[in-house]
């Protein structure tokens, strides 16, 4: 256990500043290359490393009939050109042990939903693969228990290579809290930390048969997790959000990408500063 800031450099991940993990909730064919297109814009030139992140299948809908994704040998293909295209590490969640080592051949992090970060099979299937390995933590489970959950991908292949995703604590229904609080219990598990602050917005099951959120509040909890002390930052982002099959309402429009990213580090690099002296 320890309370030092992780050596990013360690992983590998180009670029320097805190990790940056953004992208569209879901794949929608390759169009999705073309959103991808648009973020490598918005984040030009600024000092973060990041990591393009979509979803090939959305596993855990609140509906039945609810839009998925492409499926995952249509979603690999697209991950793979969206690699190639861009340069950067991509991204993208599994949900069964047996996904993991097909997927862990074309992309670079694989991730575990929050949902799913007690699931011993699946942390172990996913740190076995030699990928990066980003663990979010479970809406359910106390700042402190989500060290067990990295350990098992660690324990796995995967030491040195786990990140650790806050995205929100359950508080009754169809809302979700931060504990910032927390980060100190965090911390002691010696990963990175990751703030998913478009996850953390959302209103499960706030829609009725789909969740709802309100993608305004992100930026908020995105400039505390940088005055905090975070090493790195999730957003989902979409060129036009309601359009997208899933999670629209908490994506940040990615028009609006840079404006909120150069906050956070105006806000990180001062409370860093201040840190220091």
């Amino acid at each position: 256990m320890t309370d030092a800031t992780p050596d990013l450099d360690a992983l590998g991940i180009p670029g320097s500043g805190p990790l940056l993990i953004a992208g569209p909730c879901v794949l929608e064919g390759r169009k999705t290359l073309e959103y991808a297109d648009r973020i490598a814009e918005a984040v030009a030139g600024l000092p973060m490393r990041w990591i393009f992140k979509a979803s090939y299948d959305k596993a855990n809908r609140t509906a039945a009939g609810a839009e998925r994704g492409v499926g995952l040998e249509a979603g690999l293909d697209l991950l793979a050109e969206a690699r190639e295209r861009l340069g950067v590490p991509v991204l993208t969640d599994v949900h069964l042990p047996d996904q993991c080592a097909r997927v862990g051949e074309v992309v670079d992090i694989l991730q575990i939903p929050a949902f799913l970060s007690r699931q011993t099979d699946l942390l172990e299937a996913a740190g076995a693969t030699g990928c990066i390995v980003n663990v979010k933590k479970g809406q359910f489970l106390a700042p402190r228990d989500a060290a067990h959950a990295a350990a098992k991908a660690a324990a796995a292949g995967a030491a040195g290579r786990v990140l650790l995703t806050e995205r929100g604590t359950f508080f009754g229904y169809g809302r979700l809290v931060v504990d910032f609080a927390g980060f100190p219990e965090m911390r002691a598990s010696g990963c990175p930390l990751i703030m998913d602050a478009t996850h953390a917005v959302q209103q499960p099951g706030g829609l009725g048969d789909r969740s709802g959120g309100d993608w305004t509040k992100a930026p908020l909890l995105l400039r505390a997790a940088a005055a905090v002390g975070f090493d790195g930052f999730f957003v989902e982002t979409h060129p036009d959000p309601l359009s997208s099959p899933s999670d629209g309402p908490n994506m940040i429009p990615t028009a609006r990408l840079r404006g909120v990213l150069e906050s956070v580090l105006a806000i990180r690099d001062a409370c860093a500063a201040s840190r220091a002296e």
